[in-house]
């Protein structure tokens, strides 16, 4: 059997300063994902992580250790046994940090 995938655009050419919170995105479907968060510019070290949600309104850490990023590129992480929704917390930290980033969230069933 042929499995399904899709890539979903969560944020594109967004600056942060801070700390950032991708809107949230229903994965009930998907056995499997992966975050890419790409910097197209970065002062300062990135920090990226998922939040999981039951219903997509109260949120917790997935659990895994935040993927970081020191200079402009890509990073990315894997996620397994999320339950029904997914979103992707950024954060920029630094004397003067500020990050333009797309985050995509590619996922498998």
């Amino acid at each position: 059997m042929m499995r399904q995938s899709f890539t979903a655009v969560l944020e594109r050419n967004i600056t942060l300063t801070d700390t950032l919170v991708s809107e949230p995105y229903e994965v009930a479907w998907a056995s499997e994902a992966r975050v890419f968060v790409r910097a197209l510019d970065l002062t300062g070290t990135l920090e990226a992580w998922a939040e999981i949600s039951p219903d997509g309104q109260c949120w917790i850490p997935e659990g895994s250790p935040p993927a970081t990023l020191a200079q402009a590129g890509v990073l990315s992480f894997p996620l397994r046994d999320f339950g029904h929704w997914l979103r992707v917390v950024t954060r920029v930290r630094g004397g003067t940090p500020s990050a333009r980033v797309i985050v995509y969230l590619a996922l498998k069933a």
